[in-house]
């Protein structure tokens, strides 16, 4: 009978003990990148790239005071202290407890007897001691998920940190291009309000009609009805940029962002992903992030399964008892026990099975949640890759488009000033050159915007 117990107890622990080891799905990988580029960077802080010191203060600052990085740094604190937890269930549980009572026990039953007090004081204090046994695994299948769901955290906080560094990067250059289309516009403007007044003395001389007048006069308020629309969206893009940065609400409301004010500049040299697409899965945090939530969806399964098993708790108490305070302490007072108790689930109503059952449906989720992850990196890669591909190639030619339409609008003018064309022929020439210059600052724009997306793509 010993034999056949201990036999059933050791299947029940082979049982229980068999850890689910869902490992993360296979992914088809490309075996190389689709575009290439004679340049790539691996440091940390890629946004150096760009070479723009005021770039580098202001992604400092966003590390340091941004609140989405410290609700995501709070986060990590959080799932630290879960695992302090958790590991502390492997350790015994000691505490001191004491107490005084006073009761009356009845004089009408069985073990009433005459001349024996019913009323009695009792003064207790005890160590106690209790010491649950994992044999069936449940607390070490708890302290897995929640080191998992650490490592998780710590990944879900690095990916808010990329993401910031390539918000701030993409709204910082947002901001220096609308800069730059803003003083083009106002330029262009002081240029065409010059012209209006030269050809006013021209109109009062009678030289031209009040035709030609009344075009050049519809042009300048053309381009200045383009500048409110471009200064409000610059004062959007600063008030987001701020918002990055932490900074405090009056000085989003108030305080203006120092930035490079540098124009005519051209793309840097394209960036090539180091390595194979393969290895972007270990660099990826949000992968890293939807694998450690796998584990620990794996471990939550362990976990609810031996709740199924029994528990085995020892218990123990060392301490005195006495009927009068005086004599708590002394010898005879003293007392002790030890014990264990097993418990065995029987009947829960499917409490215990359901709770499998949802765990097992996390842990598909979480499969689910890791194979999109991979699909969207490489998606968020290739996008990546060809952008910054496809807006150099705009950027170049709008450069050609801006050279050519400079000298067609000089070519115009010389042709207007020897009578041989229209007005008209000039006011085209002008704005199709606006329109490229502006083309192209939007153009150099969406190659640092590129470079931003493909670093967090690669992450980091």
């Amino acid at each position: 009978m010993k034999r056949f117990a201990l036999l059933c107890l050791g299947l029940l622990v082979a049982c229980a003990t068999g850890t689910s080891n869902q490992r993360p799905p296979p992914a088809e990988l490309p075996a190389a990148w689709k575009e290439s580029a004679p340049r790539f960077a691996e440091d940390g802080r890629w946004w150096r790239i760009y070479d723009d010191a005021v770039l580098d203060g202001l992604v400092d600052e966003s590390l340091a005071s941004n609140a989405d990085l410290a609700i995501a740094a709070a986060r990590v604190d959080e799932a630290r202290a879960l695992v302090g937890e958790a590991e502390s269930a492997f350790w015994p549980t000691v505490d001191a407890r004491g107490g005084a009572s006073r009761q009356q026990l009845s004089r009408r039953t069985p073990t009433s007897f005459p001349g024996v007090p019913t009323r009695f004081t009792d003064y207790r204090a005890t160590l106690n001691v209790s010491y649950e046994v994992d044999i069936f695994g449940r607390l070490r299948a708890g302290a897995r998920a929640a080191r998992a769901e650490l490592q998780a955290d710590e990944a879900a906080r690095d990916a808010v940190r990329l993401a910031l560094a390539a918000q701030v990067s993409q709204s910082y250059f947002g901001l220096r291009a609308l800069d730059e289309r803003v003083e083009l516009t106002r330029e262009t403007v002081r240029l065409r309000e010059n012209a209006l007044g030269l050809q006013k003395k021209r109109f009062d001389g009678g030289v031209i009609s009040e035709f030609e007048y009344r075009q050049i006069e519809a042009e300048v308020a053309a381009a200045r009805a383009q500048l409110p629309p471009l200064e409000r969206d610059r004062e959007r893009e600063e008030a987001a940029l701020a918002l990055l940065l932490g900074r405090s609400p009056r000085q989003i409301f108030e305080a203006q962002i120092d930035i490079k004010k540098a124009y005519e500049e051209a793309p840097t040299a394209p960036v090539l992903p180091a390595g194979v697409p393969s290895e972007l899965l270990l660099r990826r945090a949000d992968l890293v992030e939807a694998e450690r939530r796998l584990a620990a969806a794996n471990a939550r399964i362990d976990q609810a399964r031996a709740e199924m098993f029994p528990s085995i708790v020892l218990t123990g108490a060392v301490g005195s008892e006495s009927g009068a305070l005086s004599n708590l302490f002394t010898g005879p007072a003293g007392l002790w026990n030890i014990g264990l108790a097993l418990t065995q689930p029987i009947f829960a109503g499917g409490r215990l099975q359901a709770r499998t059952d949802a765990a097992k449906a996390r842990e598909r989720a979480a499969v689910a949640q890791y194979t999109k992850a991979i699909q969207s990196a490489f998606s968020e890669t290739r996008t990546a890759l060809a952008a910054q591909t496809r807006s150099r190639e705009s950027y170049e030619a709008e450069t050609a488009r801006a050279e050519a339409l400079r000298q067609t609008l000089r070519l115009a003018r010389l042709r207007y000033d020897n009578g041989i064309a229209s007005q008209l022929d000039v006011l085209d020439a002008e704005r199709g050159l606006l329109a490229a210059r502006s083309a192209r600052i939007e153009a150099l724009r969406a190659h640092r915007a590129a470079i931003a997306d493909l670093f967090r793509a690669l992450g980091g």
